[in-house]
Formats: structure tokens, sequence, C-alpha cells
């Protein structure tokens, strides 16, 4: 018999979110703007705005997404002398990233099989907050890294408040995500099961092996069946034992 499994946690984008069109969108409204306030900012490209996010990432990766971002923002605008409106640009950038950040097709009715086997739960290090990117309601619970003080994947603080907030034992609950070393090397570490979402069909790293890998979404419910028993399967199992056992007793 496989182990009890009761709760199944999701990282964010690029997992459940469909985030990069959403973060082109938005950086293309940005540059629209930029060009509408000056000229100098004629010859700047798209493709140097996406870049400055990777130039500052490096430094900041330890901060919270939203510093991040208006850390790139601030690079980006700097090219067109345009710094002193970073927080018109940004609040530009974040309504209309929001805005278009929605779920991949496959997790709606993978959400809805897997909500009535098990506690779902969302769990990030960015700011994708579940109401606003189509997933309102979906979720038992939410963590967002950042939030009353707690530290961004791949800390072990970010798991041990999975643990807690899902209520039942670390080995009972499954991270789900497509970051090898955030959603399955460090949840293993921490004593949770891990299943790679690899939408991109990537080889697997050497040195960690999930409890399982799907490519999609709607692979997800077979997977996660196979893996041991459910919440439902203990709950019918406790039912036919006390029923033996009620039925022997009288």
């Amino acid at each position: 018999m496989g182990f009890v499994l009761t709760t199944v946690v999701f990282d964010a984008d690029e997992t459940l979110l469909d985030l990069r069109p959403a973060v082109t969108g938005g950086l293309v409204a940005v540059l629209d703007e930029m060009r509408r306030r000056t000229p100098a900012a004629a010859g700047v490209t798209l493709a140097e705005l996406e870049s400055d996010w990777g130039a500052v990432f490096g430094e900041l990766n330890a901060a919270p997404v939203v510093e991040i971002r208006r850390a790139a923002l601030a690079r980006s605008l700097a090219r067109a002398e345009l710094v002193n409106h970073l927080d018109e640009i940004a609040d530009l950038f974040f309504a209309r990233r929001f805005a278009l950040t929605r779920p991949f097709p496959d997790v709606p009715s993978a959400l809805a099989t897997l909500r009535g086997r098990y506690t779902l739960g969302f769990a990030t290090n960015g700011n994708s907050r579940a109401e606003r990117c189509g997933l309102a309601g979906e979720f038992a619970f939410e963590l967002y890294a950042h939030e009353n003080g707690l530290p961004k994947k791949p800390a072990p603080e970010f798991y041990g408040a999975v643990v807690a907030a899902a209520g039942v034992p670390a080995g009972q609950i499954v991270y789900v995500g497509d970051s090898w070393e955030h959603d399955v090397v460090a949840p293993r570490r921490a004593g949770l099961r891990s299943v790679w979402l690899n939408r991109l069909g990537l080889p697997r790293p050497l040195g960690c092996t999930p409890d399982a890998e799907v490519s999609s979404m709607a692979d997800l419910p077979t997977a996660l069946a196979d893996l041991g028993v459910d919440a439902v399967g203990v709950r019918l199992e406790l039912e036919e034992f006390s029923t033996i056992t009620g039925a022997q007793l009288a």
C-alpha cells in the first residue's frame, strides 16, 4: 500500500498560471507608454525590456517579486530618461499583467477533479494572487512569500508553513510545480512528496527523484491516484473497518 495522500499544494507561475504572455503584454504596454511620453524611447526594444529582469534578478532574487519588477522597470525607464515616472509605469505594468494572467487551459478541470478527493493549497514565491488570476475560491489555503515574514522557496520555513497550513504530516502532502529546485528537490528535503510538472519535456536532472512527473495537469489526477492511498480511500477503509467492527461487537 502506498502512502496516505490528503493534500495537494500547487506552485503558481508556469504551473497553474500562464505567466509569460501576461508579462509580455505588460511590457508591451510599458513600451508603448514610454514611446508616447518621449521620442527618446523610439529606439528602445521589447527585447531590452525583457532582458532588464534578468539583469537585476541575480542581485535581488531574495527580494519580493514586486521589488524585483520595479527594479527591472527602473532599468528600462532609464533607457529613455523616464525613471521619475516609475510609480505610474509600474502601476500600468501590474494592471496589464494581472488582467492578462490566467490559468493554463488544462487547469480548471484538473482542479475540479482533485477537489473531490484532496485538500488543495496554493503556495508561491510570486505575486500572482489567486483572486487576481482567475483562481478565486479554488483553494483551502493560500501562502505567499514575504507575507507575515515568510521567506521564499527554497527556504525550509516556506515548506514548514505549507505543512502548518495543511494541518497534516508533511508525508501526506504533495507539492506540484514546474521548478526542479523549488518544487521537487526542496519539498522532498522538507519531507513533502513532489510532482514535477514538466510541460516543456525537459530532461530530468540528476540527484533527486520526484514521486511523479507529468507533462500536463490533465495527467495529474491519475498520477496522484497511482502514488498511494488518497483521502477518499482512507475514509472508505475506515468506514468499512468500523462497519465490520460494529458487526463483530453486536
